[in-house]
């Protein structure tokens, strides 16, 4: 039986990548889509940027479209995901969530909708950066002494927020598994006159540029070697089956708030 799914974000790169993978999936159904007030495509079909023929218009209205979906994918800034969580909350309809660039707040309030409803929130949706995460735990806890742990991370000119939340996880996964408060020992950036590094902190590096989809780079330098692992993500088809795999995975589900590690089992 086909999954009900609703996107949310249908005019963004990751909407429009999703909506393509649902439609060619046996276990889904597109069920509703969901774009900004305003947006050109509101009423059209929700594939019609490419030609199609659903009959799935797209609404800026998500307590009209959303009753009766069986899970809401939301790719789209963090206002906007929090309009929804509302209406997800009174509805019952468990969330895939690959946005990123919350504050404090929003974090907050998708923990308190999660213990009403299941829900997947995640900064990277990838399988590959999953595992990558898992690995970067193991690393840390040999390499934790006598190496200094920098992430290097670079994506298209579009983005918005920096870092990126995958570079954000794979920091406080690697903070985790060491002891270390990343609130403390972070670095974003460097300029100046900086001093000695400090062997406790964990520094950033960001790049924005072009097309790129997103590249992540752990490293661990040491004296006379370097540990490096690397993900680059070739396109974001990687993400949206990543986010599709998650919504089937919370059918059924108690409520929680649920990570891709859960979804794939590497907790």
């Amino acid at each position: 039986m086909s999954v009900k799914i609703a996107l949310a974000g249908v005019s963004g790169r990751m909407g429009r990548a999703l909506i393509e993978l649902v439609q060619g999936d046996a276990g889904s159904q597109l069920y509703a889509a969901l774009d900004r007030p305003g947006s050109a495509l509101l009423g059209q079909s929700a594939d019609a940027a490419w030609g199609g023929t659903s009959k799935v218009r797209v609404s800026a209205d998500p307590g009209e479209v959303l009753p009766g979906a069986q899970v809401l994918i939301d790719f789209t800034r963090p206002e906007a995901t929090l309009s929804y969580l509302d209406v997800c909350e009174a509805t019952g309809i468990p969330l895939v969530i690959g946005t990123t660039g919350f504050d404090s707040e929003g974090k907050a309030r998708i923990a308190a909708v999660a213990r009403q409803v299941p829900v997947v929130f995640a900064p990277n949706m990838s399988v590959g950066v999953n595992l990558l995460m898992k690995l970067a735990e193991v690393a840390a806890r040999v390499l934790d002494e006598g190496y200094d742990i920098e992430i290097i991370e670079a994506h298209h000119r579009h983005k918005i927020d920096a870092p990126s939340g995958t570079a954000l996880g794979l920091a406080q996964a690697v903070a985790g598994a060491v002891g270390r408060d990343l609130a403390q020992c972070a670095v974003y950036g460097r300029e100046g006159v900086t001093g000695e590094r400090d062997p406790k902190t964990i520094g950033f590096a960001t790049v924005r540029g072009g097309d790129i989809v997103g590249d992540h780079t752990l490293l661990f330098a040491g004296i006379g070697e370097r540990v490096e692992l690397t993900h680059k993500a070739s396109s974001r088809a990687t993400f949206a089956q990543g986010a599709l795999r998650a919504a089937k995975w919370l059918q059924g589900r108690a409520p929680g708030l649920y990570d891709m590690r859960d979804v794939l089992d590497l907790n």
